[in-house]
């Protein structure tokens, strides 16, 4: 049957008005954004209203470009002075963590799915690679409903859970595709040269990535361009670029591509505002699209006969396997707290990865592919559903939360400094408290070395001066080189005004 274009486009613009209306609902009351894009593709699946997926290799293509782009972004966002204080910690987590959250998670696997009748017979190899598909965090799900709740992590826990669950993602592909090939082999296989090539495609990726993020630096930066909005598309073809060349120099491209936005985010680049917001913008898109299509791709009536052991397999992993390997690697780390550790070891949050790496299993027509991922597909709904909706309450139990930051990003004014500019833009809403000494600007008592340098005052803006008469809800665009006295300034007014 032909299938007319114009339906298919307007099938794929319902599933993504649909998902962001369903993300706006999701950050509002805390849900993992991917839990409900994977429940609008369930919802139009074949058990749903009957949209029929089932082409493998297209979700294979899908998700490797979008977990391309979304490594690359991850990195771009993530900055060197952040995270350069749990550098060791965070490198750890993300190669010793994956590979003993997989042995661990391997051997339990084993042994449910060995007491389980549709599953028996299932061979060590097999249980592993199904545990290595799983070994890896999603960041993207764990601080969106941080933002939603307005928590700020203490004790540099942040930067950590960001380096860790952008940077481990290489490691558990290596160990899915490295697993892949030794249960497709017949006959013993050589674990030593295996775990050989483990290691020289991550030490090829981080070499390519740095050296090709170097040159992408240098080459954009001396590159005239007429039309400035190119250079986004032009970083993001040396992305692909990044990610391609690495495959086919036997090294691991994920780690390059994410090494690659590392180093293209904290260089200094032309048009590197509108480079990041175009990455945030497709990066979204990304995790947007592969989600409906892991959803479309999954038989829901097919997760019924594997509920049973994927629930035991999920709270193994919750309570036992990813604490076991967070509290034995965090172990030469004395200084950082056992609430610290549990914390970290509760946001082992899964997502859109391990069912990406399940999908492998499926295209390499894997021996026990089809019962892979319907567990790992359930053992990711368990998560997001079981950890994903209790993070801010784990972190306020633990005590690793603290009162977020009274100055918010401005929204009512579209102003962004460059980040060479070490002033801090910000934006407070006047309310009654702030005018108990008088109505006029000169009257809120700011610190030094700051300056409210635009009023919002419903549709209109103005630039006020010391006289100015303010009114309750005006919206002031601040302008501070003493962030941490206004910080205390504003919180004392909000306080007082509870």
């Amino acid at each position: 049957m032909e299938i007319q274009i114009e339906l298919v486009l307007l099938v794929v613009s319902i599933l993504f008005f649909v998902s962001i209306l369903a993300d706006k609902a999701g950050y509002k009351f805390g849900v993992p954004a991917l839990l409900l894009f994977l429940g609008v593709g369930m919802l139009f699946g074949s058990d749903g209203l009957g949209i029929h997926f089932e082409n493998i290799q297209m979700a294979q293509i899908i998700g490797t470009v979008a977990l391309c782009i979304i490594l690359f972004s991850g990195g771009m966002d993530t900055k060197v002075d952040d995270i350069r204080p749990i550098i060791p910690q965070g490198v750890v987590l993300a190669t010793l963590g994956v590979l003993l959250t997989a042995a661990i998670t391997g051997v339990a696997v084993w042994w449910v799915l060995d007491k389980t009748a549709i599953s028996a017979g299932i061979g060590l190899t097999s249980a592993l690679l199904l545990a290595a598909t799983m070994s890896s965090t999603d960041s993207a799900s764990v601080f969106s409903i941080l933002r939603s709740k307005g928590l700020v992590l203490k004790h540099n826990l942040r930067p950590m859970l960001e380096l860790e669950s952008g940077s481990n993602d290489p490691m558990a592909y290596v160990l899915t595709v490295t697993l892949i090939g030794i249960v497709k082999v017949s006959g013993e296989a050589d674990y030593l040269q295996a775990f050989g090539v483990v290691v020289m495609q991550l030490i090829i990726g981080a070499a390519m990535g740095f050296l090709l993020g170097k040159i992408m630096v240098w080459g954009v930066n001396r590159l005239k361009i007429d039309n400035a909005s190119l250079y986004p598309i032009l970083i993001f073809t040396c992305c692909i670029f990044i990610f391609s060349a690495t495959y086919f120099l036997k090294g691991n491209s994920y780690l390059a591509v994410y090494i690659g936005g590392l180093v293209v985010g904290n260089s200094k680049l032309v048009h590197k505002r509108s480079t990041l917001k175009f990455f945030d913008g497709i990066s979204w898109m990304s995790q947007l699209l592969i989600f409906l299509t892991l959803g479309l791709l999954v038989n829901p009536h097919e997760l019924l006969p594997v509920l049973v052991p994927g629930l035991v397999i999920s709270l193994i992993m919750i309570l036992v396997t990813r604490p076991l390997s967070v509290f034995v690697c965090l172990f030469p780390f004395h200084k950082m707290a056992w609430r610290d550790k549990a914390f970290v070891s509760w946001v082992g949050l899964r997502g859109a990865v391990p069912i990406i790496f399940a999908i492998l299993t499926l295209a390499e027509d894997v021996p026990h592919s089809r019962l892979i991922f319907n567990v790992v597909f359930l053992c990711t709904l368990v998560s997001l559903i079981v950890q994903g909706t209790s993070l801010p309450k784990m972190a306020k139990w633990l005590h690793v939360s603290e009162d977020p930051n009274p100055l918010a990003s401005p929204k009512h004014f579209d102003v962004e400094f460059s980040e060479d500019v070490k002033s801090v833009l910000s934006e407070i809403s006047v309310t009654t408290d702030m005018l108990k000494n008088g109505n006029r600007l000169m009257d809120l008592g700011m610190p030094e070395k700051t300056l409210v340098i635009m009023v919002k005052r419903d549709n209109a803006y103005f630039v006020p001066t010391g006289k100015t008469p303010l009114s309750i809800s005006d919206k002031l665009l601040i302008l501070t080189d003493d962030q941490e006295t206004l910080t205390d300034v504003v919180r004392d007014y909000t306080k007082s005004n509870v």
